[in-house]
């Protein structure tokens, strides 16, 4: 594969990667970058019913993907609907029925899961209530799950089993699968989750420790899967995986890592510091393909291609 050239994606980018904190709008500048490091897609990510409109919105004018869904963190929008958490639903329901179909179309339900880390922006009880309600959205619509898991990955298997998820991935209930989205949990975990049918996602802050290493070992190539979830989960020098990074060409590098700015400083067309990009995503399968044994940088990128357009449905882009 030619360097720069790493089909290494669609790649999951927040809708809020289109400014930078100067507030200038540099969504095509950040999708030129990406293109010139080799991602040929992205899936842009919804947390809540208004982020999954404007997710939409971006991949139809730019011939990209999206997912709809609610964030755990944002569970208690459901019970501030003004005709209810039944009417916020059905908004979800409506969004995606909506938008099944050709370019810009909704490729997942998510981001849903539960959060335990961040329980002061919602209740367990209220994450839980609302991720098992999201679930008929992928039984319904036989969508794959981009679900998200901080610090709950008991409860969270408990209720993907209960509602038919634990084999295969909810195929059997009509769903498709889903990946487990930036995780940092225990190689255990992991198992359990590639167990029960899922893929498992992996981003800057999936290597961040030693520990984050070994678990990322256990992965089954035919269930991994890459993302930059811009603009958070940078690959960073304090991480674990910068020595993984060392023998990274420089004309890569260059491509994947490209020279940033403080955001006082902003120039159009060059990244801003600390704000991750899709570009980035070369970098973290370089990193993952270091840990590996005896499967090249190249077979690696191919295989979670072909993981992504099989989970997503991206056949167009094969």
């Amino acid at each position: 594969m030619a360097a720069g050239n790493t089909k290494a994606g669609p790649v999951h980018v927040r809708t809020r990667v289109a400014r930078s904190s100067c507030e200038t709008d540099d969504f095509e500048a950040m999708l030129d970058r990406s293109r010139a490091a080799g991602v040929q897609s992205m899936i842009v990510t919804g947390g809540s019913l208004s982020e999954s409109t404007h997710a939409l919105t971006l991949a139809k004018k730019h011939g990209l993907y999206a997912t709809v869904g609610c964030h755990p963190t944002r569970s208690t929008e459901f019970d501030r609907h003004p005709d209810g958490p039944d009417a916020y639903l059905s908004a979800l329901d409506r969004l995606i029925g909506d938008n099944l179909h050709g370019p810009g179309r909704a490729v997942a339900i998510g981001e849903c899961g539960l959060d335990y880390d961040r329980t002061h922006f919602a209740t367990p009880d209220v994450q839980r209530t609302y991720f098992r309600r999201q679930l008929s959205l992928a039984k319904k619509y036989h969508l794959p799950l981009f679900l998200h898991s901080r610090s709950a990955h008991s409860d969270l298997v408990q209720i993907l089993r209960e509602e038919g998820f634990g084999n295969d991935g909810g195929r059997d209930v009509g769903a498709k699968g889903g990946v487990v989205h930036s995780f940092t949990g225990s190689a255990e975990e992991c198992q359990e989750y590639m167990t029960m049918g899922f893929h498992v996602g992996i981003n800057g802050c999936s290597l961040k420790t030693e520990e984050n290493l070994a678990a990322l070992k256990t992965i089954r190539l035919e269930q991994l899967m890459f993302e930059t979830d811009s603009p958070w989960c940078s690959l960073t020098s304090t991480h674990a995986s910068k020595r993984l990074l060392e023998d990274l060409p420089e004309s890569l590098k260059a491509l994947y890592f490209p020279p940033a700015t403080k955001a006082e400083k902003f120039v159009y067309g060059q990244p801003v510091k600390g704000r991750n990009e899709p570009s980035a995503i070369g970098g973290v399968a370089w990193a993952v393909s270091k840990l590996m044994e005896n499967v090249s940088y190249e077979e690696v990128v191919e295989r979670v291609w072909k993981n992504t357009i099989e989970l997503f449905g991206l056949d167009e882009l094969q």
